[in-house]
């Protein structure tokens, strides 16, 4: 059954379809919110939000873009509200850093064969890296994890943003510009 199907079967109140949304889209918002809060268990909630809001407002959903999209746009806005709550209750000791071990990115580093002198370089690299977009804007920080980790189009990322293209070309551009300076600060000083 395609999305629309599923969509008009959801809006009936089908629970069957209900259970294949969730199937078919929780890795992708489970994924989506890890990048950006960096913690399995509170990815893992902000998912089960994601999805209890899907039921709740999929009577609003007009079908202007298509049901990944509207379902991606959810769990980058509870993402970003659940960062914007922490940082507001400074409760970032509790954050569970990028070396999770149920990191995606770690274990595809784990799974390639790498000496353990090359494996530490990396995740000294990823570690640097992620310290760096901490430092960006949000809205730059958000349309650039979306283009790079995610392998999103640009048209997707303004769907999701719900800014243009251009915006989001724009903000993709500053992003790189501002890590470009962060790193090269950051590596003057520690090298």
């Amino acid at each position: 059954m395609g999305d629309p199907e599923i969509l008009n079967e959801l809006k009936n109140g089908n629970e069957d379809a209900f259970r294949m949304v969730v199937e078919k889209y929780q890795k992708f918002v489970l994924n989506c919110s890890f990048k950006f809060v960096r913690n399995r268990e509170s990815a893992e909630d902000i998912t089960q939000e994601v999805f209890l809001e899907v039921f709740e407002s999929i009577h609003s959903f007009r079908g202007d873009s298509q049901l990944s999209t509207w379902i991606y746009r959810i769990a980058v806005a509870k993402s970003l509200n659940y960062l914007k709550s922490q940082k507001r209750k400074k409760r970032f000791a509790n954050m569970v850093n990028i070396f999770d071990d149920k990191n995606a990115e770690l274990e595809r580093l784990a799974t390639e064969k790498r000496d353990p002198h090359q494996e530490m370089e990396n995740q000294d690299r990823i570690k640097v890296l992620t310290w760096a977009l901490d430092r960006i804007p949000e809205n730059q920080r958000v349309a650039f994890t979306l283009s790079k980790y995610k392998e999103l189009s640009y048209e997707e990322i303004s769907q999701i943003m719900g800014t243009g293209i251009p915006s989001v070309e724009s903000l993709i551009h500053r992003a790189k510009t501002n890590l470009k300076k962060i790193l090269t600060s950051y590596y003057e000083k520690h090298l």
